[in-house]
This record gives C-alpha cells, sequence and structure tokens, in this order.
C-alpha cells in the first residue's frame, strides 16, 4: 500500500520538512490513526474490530513519528487533535514503549525503567490532568449550521465518546497526580522518543541490539524541564481542586512557585515544552488572594509571595523597599509591577487616603525601573508630578541612586539615568526643586562639566517664561533682576488672570518697558475666530488691539468651560473698550454677550424647565432680523438662536414672523421655520401638510450626493461621489450638529421620524423602522440612487442616542432604538429596548402597556429576536399578545428541544388553554413525566376555565402578561 512505501522510502520525513506542509503535521495524525481504526466486516457481514495486521501496524507507526516530529508537545497537539484521537495516540505511544497494557501506572518504579518509557508514561498521565482541567473550563458553544444527519450522528459519537474518556480519567485522577509527584522525585534526565527510535522499534528485535534501551536513545528532556511542565500541571489540577480546600490551595501555590522559580532560573527558552506565563502570572496572583499569608521561609522565598503577603497584611513600607531592591537585580515583570500599582490606587480611590503616598513611592519605583529598562514613562509619574515638592523630589533622588551602582553599570545604563535627571530639570518650574537634583552627588558624577554648562544655558534662555516667584539659588543660577524677569514674571501674571482690569493694568506695565512686543502672542491658548481677528488686528493702537484681543480670548475660553461668571466681566469690559471708538466691534460683543446670556439660561434656570425671560426672547429675535451692514458674523450665534427660539416652542414667531430676506439667507432660520410650521401642524390633515413635504425635500437635498464624472488616463470615465453634498443648504454634519443643540420633544419627535422615514424608503431595505408621525412624510423619492442611505443610517443612530441623552423614557424613541438593533441583527440589544419601552410607560409593567407601544408588529419582532435566541418558550408565550394567537408559531417553537430559556418554568405565564393542552400531548409523547404534569397544573387553575365570565379571563391572562414581562425584563436589563 501507498501508506507502507511512505514508510519505507522516507517520503514522510521529507514531506515534514517542507515549509509548509500540505496536509498538515496534525492533520497526518488523525488520517493515519482513523485509517487504523477502521473496523473490519467478516463474512457473514458482522462488524469485527480492527484488525491487528502489518498495514494498521504502519499506519499508527506513521502517526507517532509525526507525533516525534512535533517533538511531542502536548500545547500543539491538543489545540489540533480531539480527546479521543490523543487518547489513542498516546495509548500508542505506551504500547510501542513496553509498558504492559493492565499495569497501574501508579504501582510503577519510573526510577527503574527505561528513559523512553518513563517519558511515555509521564506524557500520558501530564495529558490526562491537563485534560481534566480543560474540561472544567466553559466552553462557547459554536453556531451549528445547515442539519445534516450523517454529521450530527458523527458529532454525537465524538461527544459521547469524550464523555466516555473523560469519566475514565476522572477516576484515575488520583493516581495521575501520584504518578507526577513521584516524577518530582526522580533527578534525572529522561528521553523521549524521535523518528530514529521509532524507526529501530519497528525492526526486527533481532537488529535493534538494545538501542532503545540504552539511556542516550531519542531526545533528551533535562530533569529541570520535567520539573517544570509537571509542576505546572500539578498545580493546575491542584488549583482546580481547591476551591474549597485550603491545603490543596497551598499545593498550588507552593507548585506554580516553584514553576516560576525554575523558569527565572533556565529561561522559558530553553523548554520543549513551552508554558503559558501570562497564564502562570494570573494562576500565581490568584493563588497569593486564595492562600492564606505565611511567615515561613519557604513562604518568603521569592519576591512574589513577599509583595502579596505584604499587600494583604497591609505592611506598605516592606512593600516599597522590595521594589526599591528589585530596581537593582530586576526580577519581577513589569505587568506584576502594574497590576500592584493599580490595585493600590483602587484601595485609594475607595477612600483610603493614607495609600496616596504609598501609590506615589511605587509609581517612583516602577518608573525608574522603566528608564532603566528603556521603556516610556507612565503617565501616572506625570500626574504625580504636576505638583512637585520637596519630600517628592528627595524621595525619587533616593529611589535613583539605590536604583544603580555606579561602579558597575553599563555606560548604556548610566546614559538613561542621566537624560532622566536632565530632563526632570528642564520640566520643573521651580528653581529650588532644580538645584535639589542639580547639586545632587548621583547627577555631578553622571552629568560631565559641558552637559552640565549646556542644561545651565537652557534653563537661563528658558527662565523668562518659568515661574520665578521664588528666589533663585545664586550658586547654581545667575540671574539678576533684569527687565527679561520682570517681563517673564508679568507675562506669568498676564496668562492666568480673569479680572478684567488687572488685565488692563499687567498691559499697561509691559508696554511702559517695551514696545517691541506683541503681547497678544504670547499664549497658543488664546484663540478668536477669524472674522473677528482681522477687525481686532487692524487696530492701531498696540496697547488697545492687545487688551480688545486678549479680553475677547479669555471670554470665549471662559465661556466653552461654562465660567459664565468671569466670561460675563470680560466680556462687559470688551464692550466698554470698544464703545469708544468702534461701532462694528460693539455690535460683535453685543452678539456675544447675547450668545452668553443664551448659554448662561440654558445651563442654569432652563434645565429646570424655567422660561427665557421675555428681554431675552427680544434680544434673540432682534438678532435673527439684525440688518447693519458689515458687521462679522459667527454661525453659530445664529445656530444658537434658532435652537434656543424652536426649544422654548416660539413656533409662532418662527412661522409668521420672521423676515422672508431672512429665511433666504440664513440657512438655520429657514430650518427653523420648517421645523416649527411642521411641529405646528402636528396632528392634522394631510392637505395642511405642505411644511413637511418642505421640510422633507431640504433634508433629502443635504443627505443627497453630488456625482461628478471624471476622465482617467486611460480614456475611461469614473464615477465620483461626493458624501458632503453643496447641493443642500448646509452639510449633513452641520444638520446633525443643530439638531443636537435641540431638547423640545416635539421637535425632536418630527426630525427623528422624518430620518426614520428616508431610512425606510430604501428599495433593499428589509427590517423597516416604527416611528412616531411618520405618515406625514412623502413615501417616495423621485432620485433615490443620489440620497447617501449609509449617512442616513448613521444619523438616525446617532439622533436616536442623543434623543435618549434628553429623556431616556420616551417609549417611542426606545422603541425606534429597539428597531434599529432589531434590523442590525442585534437581537439582545433589540429585547432590552422593547422591554425598557414597555417598562416606562406601564409602571414597569404593573399596568397595561398601551396598544401603541407594543402594537402586533413590535411582538412580532420580540418573537423573532427570542427565536434567534434559541428562546423557544419566550416564542411560545408572546404569540398570546398578537391580536390573534399566532398557534402556529407557537407549536412550531414549543416542538424546540434545543431551547436556552427557563422551559417549563415559564408554563404559569401561559393562559391559552390550547397552548398547555398541545404542551400536555406534547410532553406525553416525548414521555417528559414531570414536565407533563407542570402543563397539566397550568391548565388545572380555576380562573383559566373557559365558564368564566370574560373579565375574569381578561384579569387572569392581564395578570400573567405582567409577571412574564417583568421576567423578561429582570434577564435583559
Amino acid at each position: 500500500s501507498w501508506f507502507e512505501f511512505l514508510l519505507e522510502e522516507g517520503l514522510l520525513e521529507q514531506h515534514l520538512q517542507k515549509p509548509s506542509p500540505d496536509p498538515p503535521p496534525v492533520q497526518l495524525i488523525v488520517q493515519f490513526l482513523e485509517q487504523a481504526s477502521k473496523p473490519s466486516v467478516n463474512e457473514q457481514n458482522q462488524v469485527q474490530p480492527p484488525p491487528d495486521n502489518k498495514r494498521n501496524r504502519i499506519l499508527k507507526l506513521l502517526a507517532l513519528k509525526v507525533a516525534a516530529h512535533l517533538k511531542w508537545d502536548l500545547d500543539v497537539l491538543e489545540k489540533s487533535l480531539s480527546v479521543p484521537v490523543l487518547n489513542m495516540l498516546l495509548n500508542e505511544l505506551l504500547c510501542i514503549s513496553k509498558v504492559p497494557p493492565g499495569t497501574k501506572h501508579v504501582d510503577v518504579d519510573l526510577s527503574s525503567l527505561p528513559p523512553t518509557t518513563a517519558m511515555a508514561i509521564l506524557l500520558y498521565n501530564r495529558w490526562a490532568i491537563r485534560t481534566i482541567v480543560q474540561s472544567s473550563f466553559p466552553v462557547k458553544q459554536a453556531k451549528p449550521g445547515p442539519p445534516q444527519l450523517n454529521v450530527m450522528n458523527q458529532m454525537q459519537q465524538e461527544k459521547e465518546l469524550t464523555e466516555n474518556i473523560l469519566k475514565v480519567l476522572k477516576e484515575q485522577a488520583a493516581d495521575s497526580i501520584l504518578v507526577l509527584e513521584g516524577a518530582l522525585k526522580l533527578n534525572k534526565d529522561l528521553y523521549v522518543h524521535t523518528i530514529r527510535t521509532l524507526d529501530l522499534l519497528a525492526m526486527e528485535p533481532g537488529m535493534v541490539n538494545g538501542e532503545t534501551e540504552s539511556s542516550a536513545a531519542g531526545l533528551k528532556i533535562s530533569a529541570e524541564e520535567i520539573q517544570c511542565q509537571v509542576c505546572y500541571d500539578l498545580g493546575a489540577i491542584y488549583f482546580q481542586q481547591g476551591s474549597t480546600n485550603a491545603a490543596v490551595n497551598e499545593n498550588a501555590k507552593e507548585k506554580f512557585f516553584k514553576t516560576k522559580e525554575l523558569i527565572a532560573k533556565n529561561g522559558s527558552s530553553s523548554l520543549h515544552f513551552t508554558i503559558d506565563e501570562e497564564r502562570l502570572a494570573g494562576y500565581c496572583q490568584a493563588c497569593g488572594i486564595l492562600t492564606s499569608s505565611s511567615d515561613d521561609a519557604s513562604q518568603q522565598a521569592t519576591p512574589y509571595s513577599q509583595v502579596h503577603s505584604c499587600m494583604k497584611s497591609g505592611n506598605y513600607q516592606d512593600l516599597v523597599k522590595i521594589f526599591l531592591e528589585d530596581n537593582l537585580t530586576p526580577s519581577l515583570p513589569v505587568q506584576f509591577r502594574q497590576s500592584v500599582l493599580r490595585e493600590l490606587f483602587q484601595k485609594a480611590q475607595q477612600g483610603n487616603d493614607a495609600l496616596d503616598e504609598v501609590c506615589f513611592k511605587v509609581c517612583v519605583c516602577n518608573t525608574v525601573c522603566d528608564v532603566l529598562q528603556g521603556r516610556t514613562i507612565d503617565i501616572q509619574f506625570c500626574q504625580f508630578f504636576l505638583k512637585p515638592s520637596k519630600e517628592k523630589i528627595d524621595f525619587l533622588l533616593e529611589v535613583c541612586s539605590r536604583s544603580i551602582n555606579l561602579e558597575n553599570a553599563s555606560e548604556a545604563l548610566k546614559r538613561k539615568m542621566a537624560a532622566f535627571l536632565k530632563n526632570l530639570c528642564l520640566v520643573l518650574e521651580d528653581l529650588q526643586l532644580v538645584f535639589m537634583i542639580s547639586s545632587h552627588e548621583l547627577f555631578i558624577k553622571l552629568l560631565k562639566d559641558d552637559e552640565r554648562k549646556l542644561l545651565i544655558d537652557q534653563m537661563r534662555k528658558r527662565s523668562p517664561r518659568i515661574n520665578l516667584c521664588t528666589k533663585p539659588v545664586t550658586s547654581f543660577y545667575d540671574i539678576p533682576a533684569s527687565a527679561s524677569v520682570n517681563i517673564g514674571q508679568l507675562e506669568h501674571q498676564l496668562i492666568l488672570s480673569v479680572d478684567p482690569w488687572r488685565i488692563r493694568q499687567i498691559l499697561i506695565e509691559l508696554h511702559g518697558m517695551t514696545s517691541e512686543r506683541q503681547f497678544w502672542t504670547i499664549s497658543n491658548k488664546w484663540e478668536v475666530p477669524n472674522v473677528y481677528g482681522n477687525v481686532i488686528l487692524g487696530i492701531k493702537d498696540n496697547l488697545t488691539r492687545d487688551l480688545v484681543y486678549i479680553l475677547m480670548a479669555k471670554g470665549l475660553h471662559c465661556c466653552a468651560i461654562k465660567d459664565f461668571v468671569h466670561a460675563k466681566q470680560l466680556f462687559a469690559a470688551c464692550l466698554e473698550l470698544v464703545t469708544e471708538f468702534s461701532p462694528k466691534l460693539r455690535q460683535v460683543m453685543l452678539n456675544e454677550m447675547l450668545l452668553l446670556d443664551i448659554y448662561t439660561h440654558e445651563a442654569g434656570p432652563g434645565v429646570s424647565g424655567e422660561r427665557p425671560p421675555s428681554d431675552l426672547i427680544s434680544r434673540v429675535r432682534g438678532y435673527l432680523e439684525m440688518r447693519v451692514p458689515d458687521i462679522p458674523l459667527r454661525q453659530v450665534i445664529a445656530e444658537e438662536c434658532v435652537a434656543f427660539l424652536l426649544n422654548w416652542r416660539e413656533n409662532e414667531y418662527l412661522t409668521m414672523q420672521v423676515p422672508l430676506p431672512l429665511v433666504q439667507t440664513n440657512p438655520y432660520v429657514k430650518l427653523g421655520q420648517l421645523l416649527a410650521a411642521t411641529c405646528k401642524e402636528l396632528p392634522g390633515p394631510k392637505e395642511s401638510r405642505r411644511t413637511a413635504k418642505d421640510l422633507w425635500e431640504v433634508v433629502v437635498q443635504i443627505c443627497s450626493v453630488s456625482n461628478q464624472h471624471k476622465r482617467g488616463n486611460d480614456g475611461r470615465v469614473s464615477l465620483i461621489k461626493h458624501r458632503e453634498s453643496t447641493l443642500g443648504i448646509m452639510y449633513r454634519s452641520e444638520l446633525l450638529s443643530f439638531i443636537k443643540k435641540l431638547r423640545e420633544p416635539l421637535v425632536l419627535t418630527t426630525i427623528l421620524s422624518l430620518f426614520v422615514k428616508l431610512h425606510n424608503v430604501r428599495e433593499d431595505i428589509v427590517n423597516d423602522i416604527a416611528a412616531e408621525h411618520i405618515s406625514i412624510w412623502p413615501s417616495s423619492i423621485p432620485n433615490l440612487q443620489s440620497v447617501d442611505f449609509e449617512a442616513v443610517a448613521v444619523t438616525v443612530k446617532e439622533l436616536v442616542s442623543y434623543a435618549l441623552t434628553i429623556n431616556a423614557n420616551n417609549h417611542f424613541w426606545l422603541i425606534i432604538q429597539a428597531d434599529i438593533y432589531f434590523a442590525t441583527n442585534q437581537y439582545s440589544a433589540a429585547l432590552h429596548y422593547y422591554l425598557q419601552a414597555g417598562a416606562v410607560c406601564s409602571d414597569f409593567f404593573n399596568k397595561m402597556v398601551p396598544p401603541d407601544v407594543y402594537t402586533d408588529q413590535v411582538i412580532k419582532r420580540m418573537i423573532k429576536c427570542c427565536s434567534l435566541l434559541n428562546c423557544h418558550t419566550q416564542v411560545a408565550i408572546l404569540c398570546q399578545f398578537l391580536r390573534e394567537v399566532d398557534y402556529k408559531t407557537a407549536f412550531k417553537a414549543l416542538q424546540e428541544q434545543n431551547s436556552h430559556d427557563a422551559m417549563d418554568s415559564y408554563y404559569e405565564y401561559i393562559w391559552d388553554v390550547t397552548i398547555l393542552e398541545y404542551l400536555t400531548y406534547l410532553h406525553h409523547k416525548r414521555g417528559e413525566t414531570d414536565k407533563r404534569q407542570i402543563a397539566i397544573k397550568a391548565i388545572g387553575q380555576t380562573e383559566l376555565n373557559a365558564s368564566n365570565p370574560e373579565e375574569v379571563l381578561q384579569l387572569a391572562a392581564q395578570r400573567r402578561k405582567k409577571k412574564f414581562l417583568q421576567a423578561m425584563a429582570k434577564l435583559y436589563f
């Protein structure tokens, strides 16, 4: 056969040596063992076990040789081979290694066995306990494909076979643990079979000459490597068994820490069997939490156990000491250091203020360690030094000194520390703290004379811009109290001050010292819109120009950070100043103060629903009607004014009184007028909804894409789509920004229903989204290809999310959100919002959900969600909620046996007797006596008797609806 040819000619070895062999090695193992385990059929057509003939022995040998090529790495084999296949493979290894079939491994003395035989026993028992541990982990079920009978039968057979093997392995778990514990006492190297040793075993017994029995045959595995892997596997099984047993937990901890020490000693790269060090670190951390601390020397042998002990006992002084010592001879991984710091931060945030200093000290230790190992500095260190102090610098210098041995340190290490200290000097503003670092012994030793002089020059150049309120130390800085120092101090005060009269005084002093500087440029945080900047920078007097620019920039900044009190003071001072010489800037300041008053009201009294004063409404109207020529205007002010009028229901003004030229020139006014008119007509007859059609056309144009044809180099004409159309009165992003300034529910509902209708118009739409007042919009668009429906879908999602931040209890908006999730196949989230919509309008289902909320369409979508989530009993119950009970869907759902819901515990929520009778029949047919009794009990309740008055039956149904929906809400909320 070709298998024999493959073996004899050595083609298998050639195939395995390829860079990417096809089929891969593990697939070859499966194929060889499947062929070898095929049952035979005798002359009487009776199925017989696989025969022990030459062909099958060759196939098994081929499988063993492939595994030998993979160096018997259990990680690789377990990932690719099923439990039955790997069980067969390892049993063949035991057989070929001359382990007697019926012998208990625990009764065998490993030290007296040949090395390859002992190693085969170890491999089998390691796999046994690894498989037990792996079977305890939760496994995500794969989504079933189309049902195929032969595939399902094969999967079921493999599942049953796996369960039987696991049952045997668990029964023998104690023996396997004893075998591995015995292996830890072996202080000799072992050997595992290679392709060569397997070839020798396949020869005739007289030709081997005993080579496979010798101690030098096969791949050598050192005693340390064996102990490391066995300790890890034993730790895993002890950890799994130790949930209620402290002694077993201690065993797990001991084994994991022993593994860690062996890896640190020998290095993980030398291991033939790799260990997941991230999982090992997690095991170590979990064991440190689960086990009690001990003062035994053995428990304190490793830095890990010392750190865990200090964290548990609250001995933070020793904890800092451990981190300091580890900086000099690093052994703790950076991830472990960071996890300790995160745990300390969490404890500090829970109210333990005493831990703030500990957090700082551990953070400094970690940062110095990062610096020496070439990693980036963590943001937490920078946050601690936003407010530096003498004590912080003292401790930092102590850590730096104790983290480096200057006599033995490499030049690269010294340069890293020197660069860190030098950069620290450059970022500190307090010169006394800088002097503490620069005069320290470590700093002097690390930096050469010319480097220190260069640093001093850099500090001198920077000195006018830093805080010189503290007296410089003359032994380090020789900076006289010159005019440049005074200018720097005044500029610093100018940047910090928000008092308009103090700003004016500082600028007068600065202009008295020098006439060459433009002081409005000293801070890049001072930003004035370009439409204003051109006018302000045209002021000829330098002092006035600086003062106006700085007052306006600071006022806009305060407005942006919602510091409305200081913003008003700054704007008022600027208005008083510009009134004297510039009517244009005076109007600009009046406009900005109007916007500030809108922001102030909306953030203050407006939050509680208090209407704005009539004076403010009149000023808003006045701004919109203003016709002063050559006044620079910011678009945001018109936008905020229109949103303000819509939010406070000034629909009459927007509809009837806004001047026509203003509507034609200002897109926000036009949009506001159309929105106000549409809201004003709701609800109304169809013939009076001309404004709704106008609004529809405006929004459709905004959401349209402009197409351009372009001829390429090859002469072909290509179509270019521009996402942001220039055909509409504004861009879609501007429209979205404007809508997010609205808070009036009716306005939001109107614009939201428009976008929902526009979304539903799409030809390839499968699931419509429902919305209130959706019928007022046109049902078609002449040119569908011009609309950017992807942008429309994104806009609908953003608008619903925004609307729910305004009112999270609006059931119509919640239904829209649910429909969006339903349309995008997110069925669990859809159910969440369908249930929330019902809950908010029924006092958590204590009242009846209004029929216009739970329409038949909503119920059908909830049914589909439950069905696709495999909650079939919930489907049957929801079928009762329809105006006409859908028995066909309910019966089909109840026939499903693979249901992910509570099944028979839901029967108490069924009030339809026909469904209950079908359940009784179904369980009787399946022989499910207990479930049949539950269904019979539900039918037998007197309130479901068909002879009862209609009111009693409705009350019984309503009570069950309430309990079911409340149970569903608890499940999905």
